[in-house]
């Protein structure tokens, strides 16, 4: 099987209070990861500000903005100018009083190409999620890049394999994840290593039982709005159709980092572990259902 190369970039950032300040970091990423040879460039969760939705503010609602907007405006002319795809993950108000979390796809001739709202909305200690967003009604996308099929969930997406199953089945080469998680430091001594190696090891899981590559990318750094904040743990990662780890950033420092792809690959692991053709879809009706507990 002939090889179909592609560089991806991932840019690790570690996010403060000023959104244009973050602009500037995430458009030099884009430049970095594009110097180094990248084809498609994602970055992290919301890295347009501090990751708000440690507290419930309705101030923290003027931080979103429409998508497509500004935001996608600077990027697709970023993307014309270095020929390169974005995923950039936003704050999005679609109409007032209804807000998602939303990542844009710009394509490497500055076209936009669509958007993925965020399904999975988690309500946790510190990632209270619900207050700001709805959840996607989109359903689960791929869009067809100059370099690859790309397929985009949001962080807590990631626990899902429905959602990576879907955005597989729609013909994704590549699962990206624009992500923000981290530790509760209180937390972090006795549930750490487990909690990170836990988010690391389902996404591999994607990769193999889907046969596509995952990108997974992070932001860094002690964020405190509330309490003690969160650690967010770095550690942006791709990984391959065997789900092994081909790059992984830093904990604790902002990164750029570019791999080289195979995509020529997955039809090699697809053939040789072919979960996809084995798949017996005549006997999962009942995984549109909350619960089975065959009450009667």
């Amino acid at each position: 099987m002939a090889s179909r190369d592609i560089a991806v970039g991932i840019v690790q950032m570690r996010c403060g209070n000023d959104p244009e300040a973050n602009m500037a970091a995430a458009i030099q990423g884009v430049h970095d990861a594009a110097a180094q040879g990248a084809q498609i460039v994602c970055l992290p969760e919301l890295f347009r500000s501090l990751y708000f939705c440690q507290t419930e503010e309705h101030v923290n609602f003027k931080l979103a903005e429409p998508v497509p907007g500004p935001s996608t405006e600077i990027f697709q002319a970023l993307a014309r100018e270095l020929g390169v795809v974005i995923i950039a993950s936003l704050f999005e108000k679609r109409a007032e009083g209804l807000y998602h979390n939303t990542a844009a796809v710009i394509d490497a001739d500055g076209s936009y190409l669509g958007k993925y709202r965020k399904m999975h909305i988690p309500d946790d200690p510190l990632f209270y999620e619900k207050f700001y967003f709805t959840p996607g009604d989109l359903g689960f996308k791929v869009f067809q890049t100059k370099f690859a099929r790309v397929g985009v969930l949001i962080c807590w997406d990631q626990w899902y394999p429905e959602g990576a199953r879907l955005t597989a089945l729609r013909g994704a080469d590549l699962l990206f994840y624009p992500t923000a998680i981290g530790w509760h430091p209180g937390e972090k001594a006795h549930y750490g290593v487990a909690q990170h190696q836990s988010w690391e090891l389902i996404q591999r899981s994607h990769g193999i039982a889907n046969g596509c590559y995952v990108v997974s990318v992070n932001r860094t750094g002690h964020e405190t709005i509330s309490g003690e904040g969160i650690e967010f743990w770095g550690q942006s990662f791709i990984s391959d159709p065997q789900g092994t780890i081909l790059t992984k950033a830093p904990v604790q420092e902002p990164a750029v980092l570019v791999q080289s792809l195979d995509l020529g690959a997955l039809d090699i692991q697809r053939t040789h572990w072919p979960f996809l053709r084995d798949r017996r879809i005549d006997a999962y009706g009942e995984i549109t259902k909350r619960f089975i507990d065959d009450e009667r």
